[in-house]
């Protein structure tokens, strides 16, 4: 019997000691999170929501939708399906019903950037729009016209007549912005009007395929429809972000675009009712193992040149197909994404240092960056089939080229079909690619694959260079 009280004893006495470690434990992580400025839970943020309030608003347009289109006769049609109207029999001095324009409405939301009558929204919100209304907090309702827009980042400057009654939210630093950090969103979701939701960053640099710029906040907090150009803030009130889009089939996620882009975006919009961009005239990608290997690349990170438009800023500078770019101005790039951004960035006509690996050595170059243009679009007989890859194949010619989405001056051999389980198959070549290496041998024509196979012995090693169309770099390895 002591025994087994001595027991007990050992273990009530275990149990209380642990006890305090672990207490002792989660006390010290809440401290030490307290120190360094974060909150484990929100303070009561409805004074931060009076504050922010008066400079969110909601935006009300109307657009005129000409012929009514598929969804303007499905819903104001035949009922009953089929061209004839049932009830023309039975009424014939109806008139026919043939398509009519109709308006349209929409909802959004927008937050005042300064007391002169500027508003930030989406330019989804405002894009055709007739007639836009921006009502305030308070009620007041304003005309507002469009100062200028921004559809490949979904930004929007509108501008209502200068008011007393005008409070202008603050901007923040979306850089600094971390994952897990509070902040509140207000909109207009569904229509209803000055809704206050918050959560967390959920992740940054989200790349959603929104467009060519995606560098997203992801957040749960709530955003729903009409959210849309309603600001994102941090838990001093503070804009960090734009609240811009949800993925319809994920309940919870909400996407925005971080402020401090934004706002570069928005500062040429004010200035001159449009936006320029830097542009250096290359295709790019990002590299993969195959790559680094085929171009015998040991850098860890950085981005291909996978093709060159002629005449323009990278040709003129002296940049090449296969150059590993690795940063500009001396701003280190990882990824396409980020080099796309920061020659966006940068204004037309600056002379650029671009650093780049060329053949195992690295080398600067400078280039004059040109003007992007937003309508730029870039766009290669005989027949043969080669059955033991399972490939179909063609010579490419300049028709052919622009109808598979490559430069009409492309030189290769087109993938026209690949046999299911083959050798190719297997070794993720598509139909659609372009042959253009064979084991760093270049190849234009049939005679040539031909000529450059036969050289291969059975049971070596073949690696085709591909272009995809509309893509980049692709390498293929397989055995003869």
């Amino acid at each position: 019997m002591k025994w087994m009280r001595h027991n007990r004893y050992l273990s009530t006495l275990t149990l209380w000691i642990a006890t305090i470690f672990l207490t002792t434990g989660i006390a010290a992580d809440v401290e030490a999170a307290e120190s360094d400025g974060t909150l484990m839970v929100p303070m009561n943020i409805s004074k931060l929501a009076e504050k922010v309030r008066p400079a969110v608003v909601n935006i009300r347009t109307v657009k005129t939708m000409s012929g009514g289109g598929r969804v303007f006769r499905h819903f104001y049609g035949n009922p009953f399906g089929g061209r004839d109207n049932p009830f023309k029999d039975l009424f014939p001095q109806l008139p026919d019903e043939g398509p009519h324009d109709f308006k349209q409405q929409s909802l959004g939301s927008g937050f005042i950037i300064d007391t002169e009558g500027y508003i930030v929204t989406n330019n989804h919100v405002v894009e055709g729009a007739d007639e836009i209304k921006v009502r305030l907090s308070n009620e007041k309702e304003f005309d507002a016209e469009v100062i200028g827009r921004d559809p490949n980042t979904d930004l929007a400057l509108i501008r209502i007549a200068p008011n007393k009654d005008l409070v202008a939210l603050e901007t923040g630093d979306s850089d600094r912005l971390r994952v897990g950090d509070w902040v509140l969103a207000i909109g207009s979701p569904f229509g209803l009007e000055q809704t206050v939701t918050a959560g967390i960053v959920s992740a940054k640099g989200r790349v959603i395929g929104a467009g060519p710029y995606d560098d997203f906040i992801q957040t749960d907090a709530s955003i729903n429809p009409g959210n849309s150009g309603g600001p994102l803030l941090d838990m001093d009130g503070r804009v960090v972000g734009i609240n811009t889009a949800i993925i319809a089939s994920g309940q919870g996620i909400g996407f925005a675009i971080p402020v401090n882009m934004a706002m570069n975006i928005v500062g040429q919009l004010k200035k001159s009712g449009e936006v320029t961009r830097g542009w250096l005239g290359v295709g790019i990608q990002d590299l993969t193992d195959e790559l680094k290997e085929y171009y015998k690349i040991d850098q860890e990170s950085g981005v291909l040149i996978s093709q060159i438009y002629e005449g323009d800023p990278a040709d003129k500078g002296g940049i090449k197909v296969g150059d590993v770019v690795i940063a500009v101005d001396g701003n280190a790039v990882k990824s396409s994404r980020e080099l796309s951004a920061q020659i966006a960035n940068l204004p037309v006509g600056k002379k650029t240092s671009i650093t780049l690996i060329r053949e195992g050595k690295e080398k600067t170059v400078e280039v004059t960056l040109g003007k992007r243009d937003n309508e730029i679009q870039r766009v290669g007989s005989d027949r043969r089939n080669n059955g033991d890859l399972g490939l179909e194949l063609r010579t490419l010619d300049p028709e052919t080229a622009q109808r598979f989405g490559f430069e009409s001056d492309a030189k290769g051999i087109l993938v026209t079909d690949v046999a299911s389980g083959g050798k190719a198959e297997n070794a993720g070549v598509r139909q659609g690619d372009l042959i253009i290496e064979i084991n760093r041998e270049p190849v234009s024509s049939i005679a040539e694959f031909q000529s450059l196979m036969g050289k291969i012995k059975k049971g070596e090693a073949i690696r085709f260079l591909m272009k995809r169309p509309r893509g980049g770099f692709v390498v293929a390895n397989m055995t003869k």
